[in-house]
């Protein structure tokens, strides 16, 4: 088989250029022309034919690129990698967006995580690879082609477990549809810590369009609390839960989620007097570091899951533990 090649889109160019590094591979140009009336065409520089591509892009806003536009572009640059006769185009979206849509809550609620799938699908999409996702049985479901899912969760666990010393840690979920979420991220930390986890969560109620932080259920009383979430947008639901820690008697609060594609969100979380700081990923691109925001890079993750690929080795390794065994 010939060998792969490594695509991107300018938004996400510089995870991928850090992912290529630890994939040993390197990455192909694309043609980037716009035009005056938002128009746009891409192409690739080199020839794609009889071979597989891997494709990264990150569908998160920023300035000067809209979720939409970023999506548009993606399924553009599938379609033509296609037509220049790639034999398989491999999707890698470390944030996949409209995945907070993935179940009908009231009638004639859109199913944005199906319709996301179809149109990738439809666009050549042979294999597509998400990180944290909002549902990871939705998003299985949603697709017709094969997916895998990577996490954060491993990297986030072993970067607590260097830093937590000897205090005695309550992982939280700010809200029950995370439990689970939590669940494995404190058997995680336990497992890299080497020493028992506690584990709490709060209630979340949403009345009128108005969202109120319930009953907090768990030991947080001396403790460090952890929260973690897969998502922070406006920042509210995680400073609401960091409060309800420290009126519970937390002695610290940190803070990690995996994405954060708004800045608002992510610095209303750092200026909370209530957080001791928080830990992010650049799965939306890089991220400005100050004393309280901390990022981790997901490069190393995607490197050692196209790695894995490449070989025929497993990649569910990567889901339960950093860096991965076997």
């Amino acid at each position: 088989m010939m060998q792969p090649r490594f695509c991107t889109l300018s938004e996400s160019r510089e995870l991928a250029l850090a992912t290529c590094s630890v994939a040993h591979m390197q990455l192909s140009e694309i043609e980037e022309r716009n035009f005056e009336d938002g128009e746009f065409k891409l192409r690739p520089l080199e020839s794609m034919r009889g071979r597989p591509v891997y494709i990264m892009q990150s569908l998160a806003p920023s300035a000067s690129s809209s979720v939409a536009n970023r999506f548009v572009r993606l399924l553009f640059l599938l379609n033509g990698l296609r037509d220049a006769g790639a034999t398989e185009r491999i999707v890698m979206i470390p944030y996949l967006a409209y995945a907070r849509k993935e179940r009908r809550t009231q009638p004639r609620d859109p199913v944005n995580t199906r319709y996301v799938a179809r149109l990738l699908e439809a666009s050549g999409a042979d294999r597509v690879i998400a990180l944290d996702v909002h549902s990871p049985a939705a998003f299985d479901n949603a697709f017709g082609v094969p997916t895998d899912h990577l996490s954060a969760l491993p990297m986030i666990a072993d970067h607590f477990a260097a830093r937590m010393g000897a205090a005695h840690l309550t992982v939280v979920s700010p809200d029950v549809g995370g439990i689970k979420r939590a669940q494995l991220f404190q058997e995680m930390l336990e497992a890299a810590s080497g020493r028992p986890v506690e584990l709490a969560f709060l209630e979340k109620r949403r009345a009128l369009g108005k969202v109120n932080t319930g009953r907090l259920v768990g030991e947080l009383d001396g403790r460090v609390a952890l929260i973690v979430d897969d998502l922070c947008a406006t920042g509210g639901t995680l400073v609401r839960a960091a409060d309800r820690c420290r009126e519970a008697g937390a002695v610290a609060v940190h803070a990690a989620v995996t994405h954060a594609p708004c800045p608002a969100g992510i610095g209303e979380v750092a200026g909370a007097e209530s957080i001791t700081d928080v830990v992010v990923t650049d799965s939306v691109g890089p991220r400005e570091v100050t004393a309280k925001i901390r990022s981790l890079s997901i490069a190393p993750l995607f490197g050692e899951a196209i790695l894995r690929m490449k070989h025929g080795q497993p990649i569910t390794p990567l889901l339960t533990r950093w860096p991965p065994v076997g």
